[in-house]
């Protein structure tokens, strides 16, 4: 079998090929988007830590890469419309160019999530701060509260129990410290659905009822329990 030995013209096109490639730390490369990215590349691809510039809105990521992807720790950045000033939406734990792993995201000046993320979504462990004052803290999963949690109420009041797609869903606590009042029973889709109304800090409370709850008791317990629970597996 003869021996074929390569043209000197393919050899040149095969190094120039290689040293057009993207490695190591470069000054800032114009994409063919029209975005402008600065920082390190592997094999024409952003790598390592790098800051790109979006052209259509204004916004900048600056952080971590991996083979071309937001991947590690990072920040993105909006344009405000009238200002032109950036603000800084989010900030955390990047995989695959979606939010993921611990972040913290800015919705507003006054509303924000701290926590955990899995491909975009809310998911694991957070905190959420609310416009109107309340705030919850506890797990989430896809974008809801889900799971166990606590919503601490702007008026004061709150729920301590578990959750299920964004509503309280099976055991948990109502508190009302203002009334000295605690209500323990089972919710179906933010419904309770039957529990037991006392007094609970009462000593302490800022407007307590005028008179103490009574006792009661019910007639069938085992019923009202069973007919509670079979409706919570239902929509379960």
């Amino acid at each position: 079998m003869p021996f074929l030995k390569a043209s000197g013209k393919t050899t040149i096109n095969t190094l120039l090929d290689r040293m057009s490639q993207k490695n190591g730390l470069r000054h800032t490369i114009y994409l063919s988007n029209g975005n402008k990215y600065t920082g390190e590349w592997l094999s024409d691809m952003k790598h390592g830590k790098g800051t790109e510039v979006y052209k259509k809105t204004g916004a900048i990521y600056d952080g971590d890469w991996k083979h071309g992807k937001r991947n590690g720790f990072g920040t993105f950045s909006v344009q405000q419309l009238a200002s032109k000033d950036l603000k800084k939406i989010y900030t955390g734990e990047w995989k695959d160019n979606k939010k993921d792993g611990y972040g913290t995201y800015f919705y507003s000046d006054s509303v924000h999530y701290e926590g955990e993320w899995s491909k975009d979504k809310r998911s694991g462990w957070g905190r959420m701060y609310y416009e109107n004052g309340d705030i919850y803290e506890g797990e989430w999963k896809q974008d809801n509260h889900d799971g166990q949690g606590i919503l601490w109420l702007a008026n004061g009041n709150r729920y301590e129990g578990s959750w299920k797609d964004g509503k309280k869903h099976g055991p948990g606590k109502f508190f009302f410290p203002n009334k000295g009042q605690l209500h323990d029973g089972v919710w179906v889709e933010d419904v309770a659905k039957y529990g037991t109304l006392t007094d609970s800090g009462r000593s302490e409370a800022s407007d307590p009822t005028t008179y103490p709850i009574p006792k009661v008791y019910l007639e069938d317990v085992h019923s009202v329990l069973m007919e509670a629970q079979s409706c919570l597996k239902a929509r379960e």
